[in-house]
This record gives C-alpha cells, sequence and structure tokens, in this order.
C-alpha cells in the first residue's frame, strides 16, 4: 500500500480536534478515480512541495499529456500499463476534517486489492464514466461495499466534458445506477456529475454544469459522517510486552481506543483480574518533566499496577464498565487470500490485536465470488472469494465487535504458516445477533457421549479404546504424562494395534526419570511421542514477571506458570481434534470423583477416560502383569509425578494427589488441564 502525504499533515497523525474521514475511491478500470484524486489534492492545495513539477516532468519523458493520475500510481508497472494495482492513500484537509482517500484498483483481476482499501473506509465514492455508464466491475465494486458493511455512498458521474456536460446523459446515468442500487438493498447519498481533468464540480460550481445545484465532491467530503472518535470509545490496550525495571513490572502496548488515567480500575482480559494503574511511563522518559497522568488512543505507553496480577502478550487491558468480551467462538466475514480453499474442519491460525491462538471452522456461510458476484456453491471459500464463518478457539482472547470498536474489531487469519485472510467480526459466543449458539454443537456432543457410555462401559478397557477409534470420526489424541495410567494405556493401544497422536507437554520442568522412561517407552514400543513445548516468549515473560520459582509464593503464580507450561501447550495439541483420550480416575481425588467414562469437555471435543472406574490396585496389577515400563520414582512413594518442582512424595495414608502441589489446601490441587474434572455433565454410566 502506498502511502502519499504533504508536509503538513503526517500519516497516522490526525490533526487535534479534528475528526478523521477514510474515504474508498472505487469504480471500473479508467473511469477516473486517481484522476479525482489528483484535482482534489491540488483544490485544496495539499499537494506535496514539487510534486506537480514531477508530474510534469514524468509525463514529458514519457511523451504523454499531463495526468493527474501519475500522482498516485507509484509504481513503475502502473505508469507503464495505465491502470492502478495497489491501493493508495494520501491525506487532505477540508475545511472540517482531515479525510484519507483510499485510491482502490478498478482492474477485475484487483479485487483482492479494492476490497483491502475498503475495508478501511468509513464510506465511498463510486466513480462513473459519463461516456461508458454502468458496467459489470461498477456492479462488483456497490455489491463488495455492501457485502463490506459501508452504508455511505455516494456516486460521481466523472468525464461529463466526454459527452459535452450534456443534462440528459447524467439524468439517464443517474436512472439506472440508482436502479442497480435499489437492486442490492443499497442507495447512495448522492449522485453528482463532473469532470476530474477540468475541475468541473470538484471543488467549485463551474459554467460547463450551470444546470446541476447539488453539492461539489469536496461538499460531499464534508457531509459525510466520519468515524468516532478512537478516544472516545471504550479503552483497548493490546498487551505487547511485560518489562521489569528494578522494582516496577511494566506493561507496554498501544492504546488503541479510550483514554485512562492514573488511580483509573482496569481489566485484564481474558482472565478478568483488575488492578488500579499506578503510573503511566513512556519512552524516551522525559527528563525534569513530572509522569503523565493520563493517556488516550494512539499513544505506545506503559504503565505499572497497584496489584501483582498476572499479564502476557495477547491480553488486553479494558475498562471494566465497557469491556471487551473474553470469547472462544468468533463470527468473522472474511477475504480469502490462500490458493487452497478454507473448508469446514481446516485448523487455522487466529490474530486479534497482540493475542494469537488456534480455532477450527465451524461453519461457512454466504460464500461469495465477487469476480462473478454470485454465491459459492462449494462448502469452503476458495481463494479471493468472500464469506462469513465461525471459529472455535482454542481458548479465550479478548476481542470487540467490529461495528462497535473497529480497533479490537478485526481479525486476521494464518494458515499453512503465512497470513491468509482477514476481515471485521460480526459477533462473539452469545451475541444476539452473533453466531451460532455453541450449545447447539455441545447437544450434539453430549448425545454422542451419552451413547458412547451406554455402549463402552460394559466393555473391557482395551476393548473400548478400539471401538472409539471406530465410533468417533476425525483425529483422536492420547496425552500422556509418562504416569501409571498413561502408561497402561500406551500398552492398550499397542496390543489393538491403534495408532492414532501421542503427545506429550514437556514442560521443561521434568524429573530426569521422566525423560529417561520417556526414550524407553518409545523404544518399548517402536513410537514416538511427539513432544509439545511451551512458547518461547510466554515463558520468559512468565519467569521475567514471577521468577523461576515464583510459583511457590502466590496460587495466582502457580496457576500462570501452570497456565503456560501445560494449559496453553494443550490447547495447541487439541486443535482440530474430534476426541481426547486421558488417564483420569474417579478415585483419584475427591475433585475427580464426577470422572466419567465418556465426556463432553469445555474445548469442544470429546474426552475418554477409558480407565474411569480403576482403581490404583488394578492399575498395578495391570503394570506388572504386562512388564510394562514405569518411572521409578512410584518406588519411592511418588504417586502421581509433574513436574519436579511441585512434585514430592506421599505418607502412607496420604491421598494420592497429596504430593502435588501440596502447599495448596486440597481441591485446589489441579494444574487447569482437566477443569470441571472430567469435563461438562454428562449422565453417568453405572459401575460395572
Amino acid at each position: 500500500m502506498n502511502m502519499l502525504s504533504n508536509d503538513k499533515i503526517l500519516p497516522g497523525h490526525p490533526t487535534p480536534n479534528r475528526p478523521l474521514l477514510r474515504v474508498v475511491i472505487v469504480g471500473h478500470v479508467d473511469h477516473g478515480k486517481s484522476t479525482l484524486i489528483g484535482r482534489l489534492l491540488h483544490e485544496t492545495g495539499s499537494l506535496p512541495e514539487g510534486k506537480l513539477q514531477t508530474i510534469n516532468a514524468v509525463s514529458d519523458r514519457r511523451g504523454v499529456a499531463f495526468e493527474w493520475s501519475f500522482l498516485l500510481d507509484a509504481l513503475q508497472t502502473e505508469r507503464d500499463q495505465g491502470i492502478t494495482l495497489d491501493t493508495s492513500q494520501i491525506r487532505l484537509r477540508t475545511a472540517s476534517r482531515d479525510v484519507v482517500l483510499i485510491d482502490a484498483p478498478g482492474h477485475a483481476e484487483f479485487v483482492r486489492n479494492m476490497v483491502t482499501g475498503a475495508a478501511q473506509a468509513d464510506a465511498a465514492l463510486l466513480v462513473i464514466d459519463a461516456a461508458e455508464g454502468v458496467r459489470e466491475q461498477t456492479r462488483r465494486h456497490v455489491h463488495l461495499l455492501r457485502i463490506l458493511g459501508l452504508s455511505q455512498l455516494a456516486v460521481v458521474v466523472n468525464k461529463m466534458d466526454r459527452v459535452g456536460y450534456a443534462q440528459s446523459r447524467f439524468a439517464e446515468i443517474k436512472a439506472a445506477v440508482a436502479g442497480e442500487l435499489a437492486a442490492l438493498g443499497f442507495s447512495a447519498v448522492t449522485i453528482v456529475p463532473i469532470a476530474a481533468r477540468h475541475g468541473d464540480g470538484v471543488a467549485q460550481r463551474t459554467p460547463a454544469l450551470a444546470w446541476h445545484s447539488g453539492p461539489t465532491v469536496l461538499e460531499i467530503l464534508e457531509s459525510f459522517r466520519p468515524a468516532k472518535q478512537l478516544a472516545e470509545l471504550p479503552l483497548r490496550i493490546p498487551v505487547q510486552a511485560v518489562y521489569r525495571f528494578d522494582d516496577r513490572r511494566i506493561v507496554a502496548g498501544r492504546i488503541e481506543s479510550g483514554r485512562f488515567a492514573v488511580g483509573d480500575e482496569i481489566v485484564v482480559l481474558p482472565r478478568g483480574a483488575t488492578a488500579r494503574v499506578r503510573s503511566i511511563e513512556r519512552w524516551p522518559a522525559a527528563v525534569d518533566l513530572p509522569l503523565a497522568a493520563a493517556s488516550h488512543a494512539g499513544q505506545s505507553i506503559g504503565l505499572t499496577l497497584d496489584e501483582q496480577i498476572f499479564v502476557e502478550r495477547g491480553d488486553m487491558i479494558a475498562s471494566p464498565q465497557q469491556s471487551a468480551a473474553a470469547t472462544r467462538l468468533l463470527r468473522a466475514r472474511i477475504f480469502w487470500l490462500h490458493e487452497e480453499p478454507l473448508r469446514v474442519g481446516s485448523t487455522v491460525g487466529v490474530r486479534v490485536g497482540t493475542a494469537e491462538c488456534s480455532g477450527k471452522i465451524t461453519r461457512i456461510e454466504n460464500a461469495i465470488d465477487p469476480g462473478e458476484l454470485a454465491p459459492s456453491k462449494a462448502a469452503a471459500i476458495a481463494r479471493n472469494h468472500i464469506g462469513e464463518i465461525e471459529i472455535a478457539l482454542t481458548h479465550p482472547i479478548a476481542a470487540d465487535i467490529h461495528a462497535q470498536n473497529p480497533r479490537t474489531g478485526r481479525l486476521v487469519l494464518d494458515f499453512a504458516g503465512r497470513i491468509s485472510g482477514g476481515g471485521p467480526i460480526l459477533a462473539r459466543d452469545g451475541d444476539q445477533a452473533g453466531a451460532r449458539e455453541s450449545g447447539q454443537e455441545d447437544t450434539q456432543l453430549a448425545a454422542q457421549a451419552s451413547r458412547l457410555n451406554a455402549l463402552l462401559v460394559a466393555l473391557p478397557a482395551p476393548e473400548r479404546l478400539a471401538r472409539l477409534c471406530r465410533e468417533v470420526a476425525g483425529r483422536l489424541v492420547f496425552t500422556t504424562s509418562l504416569g501409571l495410567e498413561d502408561q497402561a494405556i500406551l500398552h492398550m493401544l499397542h496390543e489393538q494395534g491403534i495408532e492414532i497422536d501421542v503427545v506429550t507437554l514437556d514442560t521443561g520442568r521434568l524429573f530426569p526419570e521422566t525423560y529417561q522412561l520417556w526414550s524407553e517407552t518409545e523404544q518399548r514400543y517402536g513410537c514416538r511421542i511427539r513432544a509439545i513445548y511451551p512458547e518461547r516468549g510466554k515463558l520468559e515473560s512468565l519467569v521475567a514477571e514471577h521468577g523461576i520459582n515464583g510459583f511457590y509464593a502466590s496460587r495466582a503464580a502457580r496457576v500462570a506458570c501452570c497456565h503456560v507450561r501445560k494449559v496453553e501447550p494443550l490447547n495447541r495439541a487439541l486443535t482440530g481434534a474430534s476426541a481426547w483420550i486421558v488417564g483420569l480416575r474417579a478415585d483419584q481425588s475427591g475433585h475427580r470423583g464426577a470422572t466419567a467414562l465418556t465426556a463432553v469437555d469445555t474445548r469442544g471435543l470429546l474426552k475418554f477416560s477409558p480407565l474411569f472406574d480403576w482403581s490404583r490396585e488394578a492399575v498395578l496389577s495391570y503394570v506388572a502383569a504386562h512388564q510394562i515400563p514405569i518411572n521409578p520414582l512410584h518406588g519411592r512413594g511418588f504417586a502421581s509425578i509433574g513436574c519436579a518442582p511441585c512434585t514430592r512424595a506421599i505418607a502412607p495414608g496420604e491421598p494420592e494427589r497429596a504430593g502435588r502441589w501440596w502447599w495448596e489446601e486440597d481441591g485446589k490441587q489441579e494444574c487447569g488441564l482437566h477443569n470441571a474434572g472430567g469435563g461438562k455433565a454428562v449422565a453417568e454410566p453405572a459401575q460395572p
């Protein structure tokens, strides 16, 4: 994207106290969009110094007539071919506002670029050649503007000089345009005649168009409703990083919208922890000046809080009174760029602000080929097509609806290792106008879980596993911590000839004996156990904030450590899976007493515990009978084995999980992998 500016108005820095309006200019190729922008710049005195002379020189050098369009067609290829390929943005000033004009390409091959430009705009100008009239690409652009949600549209009938400034020709085109717009459920703010090359109707009324009493193009720009100023929207600060200086922990980010002051209460999403702002930091620090007492949208700042709550990159700081939603389900209208079509079931990376997570496409609707202006028959979104999608996320992120806050209401999609799409967020889980209620899917999963319970509960554990793999379509994942139960399940899978994804979470803090067992197990069963590791950036932030052993200091620090080292990696491991096989037993602890054979996990998949009704003695007997390798720590009093700093041996008579996070009270000795016991409530089968 090209950005041109004059020396008075810098890109990205609107003049204080003046509204900012973004206007995309669209239309069929060679209908005069770039020429109109060039003329507007000239008429408003917004041309950078020396630019007019440059245009004249370029025209002379190429032996062509003077062209205003050369101002924006910055690419050499564009000058050679006489068409705009990229989108260009340029600022100008009217009497009451700053305006960003977005010149979108009109050529049919570059519809993608046009959509990119239009997605950023508050209003649109549709340019039509008076001699050629409404063309297919004109209809296509109007259709796309409607899909993208732009409601402010003015139509400019250009090149009236080519038809002798005939009022009858303008009336003919005006009627045709009004009909086309009505057919799409659209209407224009106004339709005006101009001759951009000569300046007729652009900024002044001229004798050539004396019969027209409507506004000029400049007056149209003055009449468009600008977007609400970002500082007046609710507070939103996507967290970019957390730094530690001396005894201060500084949360850094750009204020995307809203304003706040020292002493204000804030909420950190998606976890919902609250604190008050202790100070506002800026870089470089101003010498001999006091710290700022308040900040507003557009500023990149750091802040310190009065509470030591866990904050990491990807979180969002908001006002508790006007908070964003922490959601695991998003509905968005996207433009797809990847050569491989996006389908239901596809796994994608999702970015909203600085937050990143994985998600699964659960629904595709209204897929449209913008080149044909027709719905796609395939249940997929092809390259350069538009469609509405629903994404189930692996973990909650904070997001807004685009109509309420465009800065934090857009998402970007990663696919196959690169950015492949994006667009406005239409709704989140629970929004009335939003995505399909997730309860429908939960109900279906619950019914499937109940059916599997009735079908499998009477079977021996190895047959439960084999039958599950036949009954459940899609990818099944078995996560092993290399504990007693997990070693028994892996042996059963091997004996049954079941090949599924076997995963372990390497937190980086496991016992040496656990790593040795990992190696021995792979050799015994001739398989590779796939390791999932914590994300480096999140781990570094965690240690910087709490220290290497900070989890001993508070439960909040311990939960944060478990989240970074275990929960988030597990979410990645389970992305796109249909079922998750675990080694839970109902008698392991009171917290796990409700564990069922099959349940619905809160991540939106089936959770299968084939040993749910086994006792510890039964597992030990099975392991001994089949000579299954186990962790030697079990022989030293370690019943449940996790990370070395958080695991100890138990004394005779102590509960099985008493050695995990032993410094915490009973009932809080879980890491978050198995929230709500075995999952969402499902009718519990009778014990055999």
